[in-house]
């Protein structure tokens, strides 16, 4: 026979065009494939090459006993580097490592039954390496002239990228559904007209309570929301596809199946989901629960109307006492009152000023206890003598006001642990402002006695009581009951804070109690019982046993009036005086006349108080004097740097006149002055 040539001589028809695999078809050595010459090749092998090699498909046939391999060029990208060693070889050798998944395929078709495989994971090596792959194909079998199945046909896809894809897109999304099931916001999705819950979020479950909501229409999932307007706002970003922002909008729900509607305030957003044709077909939520917030604003707003009611009231206050002090001092100016009108004139401005004064010490202690300046001392006290002082104190107001004061006093031991002048405060406030908010004629009752481990404090009135609403806030900074029209009980309202606050110093509490308006009110102050003897008695200063003698005073003060003031007063009451304005001639004048004692303001003009200190101490004339810082720097901290300028007292101003002669007094009484 003869024996054909290895490479066609000339082009065959069937192997004409074809891009570069029908040249290289053409141009082969088929010698070494189990095919043979292409002119030797069946009529069905030629017409499944022609109609692949003119295919943009990517395609492949295997045939013959040794399923000779034969593709086309958009098949060469599949190969890979097997390309192009893979033309005419064996279908085993050429893709062996995929060999036993692809075999029982292979066997289907060469027996007559196509097959057709859709993602099909197949891990191939190439380029060089091994690597996942995803392809979409099917097996048909091939039939020579006579039917025989002689091979087999492959058109296939490769869909490694999409499946990558696909996978990466639904990585994404499990990861996008993490951060929306954890998102610290309300967020849930709605579809269609009656708004089906799709997906919903933990902190929607946490707001709406724990609830199955997933598949239900939002009026039957929340059937407590109806009426609200929720709905109904769903129903208008749906129908117009307008979203709507609400910004503490109130939601009440039923968060627990047994407890009633809780009341919460939100911020949330309606956004339309819109379709492929622009239609809405359902509604994204987001939003928060900003109860928290929204209670904080409310106290704010409520604390600063109460700060702005506190100042309109201060500035009342203060000029309340203002206008009688002013004229009285215009009167007396003129010089037309006589005696007995200058009697009164001055009696009026004593009496104004000594209640300013007492207005800005209630606003400086509030001030220092709630800032926690005050430090309290600690000594054992016997509640008794802390009561019938207070009683003292205030036992003017009672008889001016012309009320029954009854007293029911324990007969046990009332031993606290605590601060005497702290404690007297206590009681006299609350003494005080049952005294000024009942009517007069009326009737108190104070008491004291061991209730479960504490002194028990107790003044109760028959007075105009406590509106409820007020009474849990009675004790706060800016709180006040309402006062008569013509606000004849005065003060600030800063007592009660300060009862408050000086008592939880003492690891005490207060209680306030009152059954409404017109039916009176008690408060009640609880301290730890000190258990123990009977606390020493703390020795009273009597001045007037002492045989007192005139001083001769230096006042240094830069405010001309206030200096000369104090200087007749001081005279008035047999002191030698002597008067500077100033830091310099302080010094000259202690120079000339050296003073027993010195009363200097702290903020003069040229050198401060504090340093005047030092250099009168430095003085020989004056190292002995006794020098008393008289200012208005009073917190603690001032009285400490008074101590260390060399200061013996500190004295806030205005000064307590009392007080003041108390002191020089003392002075006056000791047979020589102290030394230092």
């Amino acid at each position: 026979m003869k024996q054909e040539p290895a490479t066609p001589s000339e082009w065959l028809p069937f192997l004409s065009g074809g891009g570069m695999m029908g040249a290289m078809m053409r141009a082969h050595d088929w010698s070494a494939s189990p095919l043979g010459s292409p002119r030797l090749w069946p009529q069905a092998l030629r017409t499944v090459v022609g109609l692949m090699l003119n295919s943009k498909f990517p395609m492949f046939v295997a045939w013959g006993g040794e399923l000779g391999f034969l593709y086309n060029d958009s098949y060469m990208s599949i190969l890979g580097d097997k390309h192009p060693s893979s033309l005419g070889k064996r279908f085993h050798d050429v893709w062996a490592e995929i060999w036993q998944d692809i075999h029982p395929l292979v066997v289907r078709a060469l027996r007559g039954e196509a097959s057709y495989m859709d993602r099909l994971p197949l891990r191939m090596r190439r380029h060089g390496y091994d690597e996942d792959t995803w392809f979409r194909f099917s097996y048909s079998p091939v039939r020579d002239e006579d039917g025989t199945v002689a091979g087999m046909f492959c058109a296939c896809i490769e869909m490694t990228g999409e499946v990558l894809a696909q996978r990466y897109r639904e990585e994404e999304n499990a990861r996008l559904v993490t951060l929306f099931e954890q998102a610290p916001g309300i967020i849930a999705v709605l579809r269609g007209p009656d708004h089906v819950f799709e997906i919903t979020n933990r902190s929607y479950l946490q707001l709406v309570g724990h609830r199955a909501l997933v598949g239900k229409a939002a009026r039957d999932a929340l059937p407590e929301v109806q009426g609200q307007g929720f709905f109904e706002l769903l129903d208008h970003v749906y129908h117009t596809g307008q979203p709507f922002v609400g910004h503490a909008v109130p939601l009440r729900v039923q968060r627990d199946p047994n407890a009633p509607l809780e009341e919460r305030f939100i911020d949330f957003v309606y956004q339309p989901i819109h379709d492929q044709h622009g239609k809405v077909s359902g509604i994204f939520v987001e939003g928060s629960d900003v109860t928290a917030r929204k209670h904080i604003e409310d106290e704010l707003r409520a604390a600063n109307q109460q700060k702005d009611q506190f100042l309109a009231m201060l500035a009342h206050e203060l000029r309340n006492p203002l206008a009688p002090i002013t004229t009285a001092a215009q009167l007396l100016q003129h010089g037309a009152l006589d005696a007995p009108g200058i009697a009164r004139a001055s009696d009026i401005i004593a009496r104004q000023a000594q209640h300013m004064t007492s207005l800005v010490n209630d606003l400086l202690d509030v001030s220092r206890v709630t800032r926690g300046l005050v430090t309290i001392a600690r000594e054992a006290l016997e509640m008794r003598e802390i009561v019938r002082e207070a009683v003292e104190q205030v036992r003017p107001l009672i008889d001016a006001r012309s009320h029954t004061l009854d007293c029911e006093i324990a007969s046990d031991s009332l031993r606290v642990e605590g601060d005497r002048t702290r404690l007297i405060q206590v009681v006299s406030n609350i003494l005080n402002n049952a005294a000024k908010y009942t009517a007069p004629g009326g009737r108190l009752v104070l008491s004291a006695r061991i209730d479960a481990g504490c002194v028990r404090v107790a003044v109760r009135d028959n007075g105009q009581g406590i509106d409820p609403p007020i009474l849990p806030y009675i004790f706060d900074l800016f709180i006040q009951a309402e006062r008569t029209p013509d606000r004849s009980q005065g003060g600030l309202g800063l007592g009660l804070a300060l009862v408050k606050s000086l008592a939880v110093l003492h690891g005490g509490r207060v209680e306030a109690h009152s059954d409404g308006l017109g039916k009176g009110s008690e408060f009640v102050v609880y301290l730890p019982c000190l258990a123990g003897g009977p606390a020493a008695g703390v020795p009273q200063l009597d001045v007037q046993s002492r045989g007192a003698r005139g001083l001769k005073v230096l006042v240094v003060d830069d405010n001309v009036d206030a200096a000369e003031m104090l200087a007749t007063l001081l005279e008035m009451n047999g002191h030698e005086v002597g008067v500077a304005f100033d830091g310099k001639s302080a010094l000259a004048s202690a120079a000339q006349a050296p003073p027993d004692v010195a009363l200097l303001d702290i903020g003069l003009p040229d050198i401060d108080g504090h340093e005047l200190a030092r250099r009168l101490r430095a003085m020989p004339e004056t190292t002995q004097a006794i020098l008393v810082a008289l200012t208005g720097y009073g917190q603690a901290e001032d009285r400490q740097r008074a101590h260390k300028a060399g200061f013996d007292h500190h004295m806030a101003k205005p000064a307590d006149l009392a007080k003041l002669l108390e002191l020089l007094a003392s002075v006056g009484s000791a047979a020589s002055l102290p030394t230092r």
